[in-house]
């Protein structure tokens, strides 16, 4: 069973980023994350999470999103984290403009094993304390503690 800890890095929390829409944000976090990863690539993991947005909205509610796929060219499930400098619309279920996001991505013959992170996501960024703390938060070393605890 993953933890957070164990599919996130320092290296793959992202602070401060600039996006005017959802769709540039994920077009950005897709890049970034593939050029951290060449086993990852870029074009397909945004066509992928745009795929997955249109099946319905990522946007967890609060201000956070969850955006997640699955990937043939993955190995492994990958996690990232993205505050946004200014928050933006991303159509979530309380219409909410989003400004925290944790990307998920899973390889696409992997289990069911990725819903027990989905569930852990959601309980952290249920609680309106953590996400103040997520907020209130600069550096990326104390981000990924916080998403590791």
């Amino acid at each position: 069973m993953h933890t957070i800890a164990d599919i996130l890095s320092p290296e793959r929390v992202f602070t401060h980023l600039e996006g005017s829409s959802k769709k540039r944000i994920l077009q950005d976090a897709a890049q970034l994350l593939s050029d951290q990863d060449s086993e990852l690539v870029a074009d397909e993991v945004f066509d992928r999470l745009i795929a997955r947005e249109k099946l319905g909205s990522t946007g967890f509610g609060n201000g956070v999103a969850i955006p997640h796929c699955r990937l043939m060219n993955c190995s492994e499930v990958v996690g990232a984290f993205i505050k946004l400098q200014q928050a933006i619309n991303f159509d979530s279920i309380d219409k909410q403009p989003v400004d925290l996001l944790f990307l998920l991505l899973v390889p696409e013959e992997a289990n069911d094993s990725h819903l027990n992170i989905l569930s852990q996501l959601a309980e952290k960024f249920g609680d309106t304390a953590f996400r103040t703390r997520m907020r209130e938060t600069t550096d990326k070393d104390n981000i990924f503690n916080l998403l590791a605890e």
